[in-house]
Order: C-alpha cells, then sequence, then structure tokens
C-alpha cells in the first residue's frame, strides 16, 4: 500500500481497479483546515490524464509495472515486433503504443517496453540516440556565431532542429525525451 502523502512522480498505484502514474504533484498545507495532496495523475492503459485532491492518509494498493529491455527487430505493416533480450520471446505491439518511440528507433535498436500484468502499456526509446542526417538544406559557412537552426530530418523519419552548419550524413546526438538536437556525434 501507498500512502498519497508519498506521491512522487512516476509513482504508479490502483485506484478502482485500474493502474495510474504520477505525473504531478504539490503537497498543500492550508493556513486553515487540513493538509491535502493535489495530484494530476495517468491512466496507464487509457491515457487519460485527470487532477484530484487526495488527503495525505488516503491508502492506495501500489501499481506493479515491469519494465524489461526489449529489442525493435521490424515492422510488418500492421504490428512491431520487438524481442525480449533475454528470452528471446517475440511481443508484437500495435502503431498507437510505439509511435512515440519509433521517431528514434532503427531496426536492431534497444527499448525498454512497460508492462502491467503482462500486458504491454509504452515503449521508451533510450534517453540519447545517434542518428544520422538525412535530408536538410546545406550549411553556409560563416554562420556557426548565431542560434539559427534549422530542420533536420534523420534516418527514422523525425524531424529535429539543429544549428545552421549541420551538413548531410552527419551523425548527431539528440534528447529523446525532448527532441533536441545536443551536439554532433563524437
Amino acid at each position: 500500500m501507498i500512502y498519497a502523502s508519498d506521491f512522487r512522480k512516476g509513482v504508479t498505484f490502483e485506484m478502482n481497479g485500474e493502474p495510474h502514474v504520477v505525473v504531478d504533484f504539490q503537497h498543500v498545507k492550508p493556513g486553515k483546515g487540513a493538509a491535502f495532496v493535489r495530484t494530476k495523475y495517468r491512466n496507464i492503459l487509457t491515457g487519460a490524464t485527470r487532477e484530484e485532491a487526495f488527503n495525505p492518509n488516503d491508502k492506495f494498493p501500489k501499481a506493479l509495472v515491469e519494465t524489461k529491455p526489449m529489442q525493435y527487430l521490424y515492422n510488418d505493416g500492421e504490428l512491431y515486433y520487438f524481442m525480449d533480450q533475454n528470452t528471446y520471446d517475440q511481443v508484437p505491439l500495435t502503431a498507437d503504443l510505439v509511435q512515440e518511440a519509433l521517431k528514434y528507433l532503427r531496426e536492431n535498436d534497444s527499448a525498454t517496453v512497460k508492462f502491467y500484468k503482462g500486458k504491454a502499456f509504452d515503449v521508451e526509446a533510450p534517453n540519447f540516440v545517434y542518428l544520422k542526417v538525412i535530408e536538410t538544406e546545406p550549411g553556409i559557412k560563416g554562420d556557426t556565431a548565431t542560434n539559427v537552426t534549422k530542420a533536420a530530418t534523420v534516418e527514422t523519419g523525425a524531424v529535429v532542429q539543429v544549428p545552421i552548419f549541420i551538413n548531410e550524413d552527419e551523425l548527431i546526438q539528440i534528447d529523446t525525451r525532448s527532441g533536441e538536437y545536443l551536439g554532433r556525434a563524437k
């Protein structure tokens, strides 16, 4: 069991038989009245987000979420196949589960797949990836001192804002959580 007073970002709990994850929280102690925990949480299975205030003594069962490192194998047109790197079991996932992660995943890349009661509900790309720029406008010599950016398409199809001096066929590092360019590959 977990108390509402123990809520932190990323904590998982069950409410009404469904798993939820805390997105944001704030402990409030008003001058008058009882303290409460203002919580923004997301349903893990449906993706619906709600905001609610809880009494700090409210108890909830902890939702057990399992994470596994898996390798992205291929797409057959409808399903995306991931392989457990320990057991070699393959798991087919639908496009809506892998949509965000696929922006930064190539075939044979590793990803983290989250499961709740044996059912996959989320796929996360590694926090930092190196991808090749396949299409961008040519760089202009001498334009390196300003913060001017341009759009660049990387090999997975994602579009990233990069400095103006980046050219095609360069390997760049991207933060997958924000989609930001971090630098050239070293």
